[in-house]
């Protein structure tokens, strides 16, 4: 019999938290091949609870999940086990998801983009104690913390609203169609239209081109 995997392997141990079951099962055969994927999980509070018995060496975390998405894991995790290092692996490069997750505690962001070998590498960096960005992202990270590194990233009307209505808006805003955020996002056509009118509301804007520009301002696009 197997025996299992504890923090004593001489293998680094990863736990990986996101919303699909398909890219985790991706990530974790691209992975094993370099490090010991310890645990996984799909919602936030899974997440908490399985990261918190295992005490892996390095969380891969989408951004991007219902009830507080990843910085809700981190936030958590972080107050009763401080010694697990968080790397953000998520769709998202906007300034905002960027600099959020990097206030909360985490070493690092990178896209999804990023190939195995090189999320590999980061995730031992962050292991290391290194900070490690996808490079269009560092620069984010400098404007925030050495330019203005007391300006709170809190904004109040984008936190209205949802992770997910922020995902709608982000690609609303890059000219995607209904139906090509639908695809993206693996929701239905009738879901993104839900959104749209949600954020709608919520800011009392009228029309997506409001929206654009609203989303341009704040660099989300």
């Amino acid at each position: 019999m197997t025996e299992p995997v504890t923090q004593s392997s001489s293998r680094l141990t990863v736990f990986l938290v996101d919303d699909h079951a398909m890219f985790r099962a991706g990530v974790r055969a691209e992975l094993g091949q370099h490090v010991e994927v310890v645990g996984e999980a799909s919602t936030v509070a899974e997440a908490i609870s399985r990261i918190g018995a295992i005490q892996p060496d390095v969380v891969l975390l989408d951004v991007h999940m219902p009830d507080g998405g990843g910085r809700a894991v981190l936030e958590a995790i972080r107050r009763t086990h401080p010694q697990v290092k968080f790397l953000a692996l998520s769709v998202s490069d906007a300034a905002e998801d960027v600099i959020g997750l990097i206030r909360a505690g985490a070493r690092g962001y990178v896209t999804k983009t990023i190939s195995p070998d090189e999320l590999a590498a980061a995730v031992r960096r962050v292991a290391d104690g290194d900070a490690v960005f996808s490079p269009r992202l560092a620069g984010f990270v400098l404007d925030a913390f050495a330019s203005r590194p007391d300006v709170p990233v809190a904004d109040p009307e984008l936190d209205q609203l949802t992770n997910r209505e922020r995902e709608v808006l982000r690609l609303l805003a890059r000219g995607y169609a209904y139906k090509e955020i639908a695809k993206e996002l693996f929701i239905s056509i009738k879901t993104v239209e839900t959104h749209v009118s949600n954020v709608l509301r919520k800011l009392q804007m009228s029309n997506r081109y409001e929206l654009s520009r609203w989303a341009a301002d704040r660099r989300l696009v």
